[in-house]
């Protein structure tokens, strides 16, 4: 398993539940310092810093890329692949795919979260459903061909309506055509839609491709109530070797936020790294 921690390039999303927040080198740098072994990006567009500063940087500190996040085309952009406008659902592919495009271009997944939207507004379950299964089948291919993968993310109740439960998700991904969109599994969410995050973990695991690693309160693991014993226990017992991505709140600030997370890597993974 890679220890991982979230960078946030856009800062006028400052307070988001990234780590993270400064400048590509600086954070990377602080990243590599901090002993991560991966960085997972949150940017405006599909690119980040200047030509080839990405691939410098993570060579020289000997970093992987470990995703990218697609949240601005939402954020940002008013993008989802729910939208009841065809228009709008197609730049929102269009956008996601230009992710899955930078990021595999250092092997790292893009990953769907916010932009999936939701039904409403005109827009049945049955429909958005449709609408979010038609781009996953779409863009999930585009990854396999680029050599990655897609993830999708279950959400919330607040977040999204669609789908809120590992299971699920996990079950939706059975009917999909394509093998190339796996799941992530975001133990912030899940300590909110589930009863038992680490036999949810389980019984979807068929398709877990990524880990979010934030307390019960967004809080960097270790700064909330989420009992972390059996969820690491059943990540190993599937000899998982993806990210473990602290996808949290800076608090009560960047570094203090990073040093609690790399501890707590270190207490529940340090021998599986």
């Amino acid at each position: 398993m890679k220890s991982c921690i979230t960078l946030s390039l856009v800062p006028s999303l400052r307070g988001g539940p990234w780590i993270l927040w400064d400048e590509l080198g600086a954070g990377l740098r602080k990243a590599a310092d901090f002993g991560f072994d991966a960085v997972e990006l949150f940017t405006a567009e599909p690119s980040a810093g200047k030509p080839n500063e990405l691939t410098q940087l993570l060579n020289e500190l000997q970093l992987s890329l470990g995703a990218v996040g697609t949240g601005a085309g939402k954020v940002l952009h008013g993008l989802t692949l729910t939208d009841k406008n065809r228009s709008i659902r197609q730049k929102a592919k269009s956008f996601i795919s230009e992710m899955i495009s930078f990021g595999a271009e250092f092997n790292a997944p893009a990953i769907i979260g916010s932009m999936q939207g939701n039904h409403g507004d005109g827009v049945s379950r049955e429909e958005a459903n449709e609408y979010l299964g038609e781009a996953l089948n779409e863009l999930g291919e585009l990854a396999s061909k680029s050599g990655t993968f897609l993830i999708y993310e279950p959400l919330n109740r607040y977040e999204t309506n669609l789908f809120n439960r590992f299971e699920d998700a996990a079950n939706f991904l059975d009917k999909l055509d394509t093998s190339g969109v796996r799941l992530l599994a975001d133990l912030f969410h899940m300590n909110i839609e589930e009863s038992n995050p680490s036999a949810s973990i389980l019984e979807g695991s068929r398709h877990l491709g990524h880990v979010h690693f934030a307390d019960s309160n967004r809080r960097p693991v270790g700064c909330g109530h989420t009992n972390m014993i059996p969820i690491a226990q059943v990540l190993r017992d599937l000899n998982y070797d993806g990210c473990i991505s602290a996808e949290a709140f800076d608090w009560p600030d960047p570094d203090s936020a990073a040093r609690q997370t790399i501890e707590s890597f270190n207490k529940y993974f340090g021998n599986e790294s």
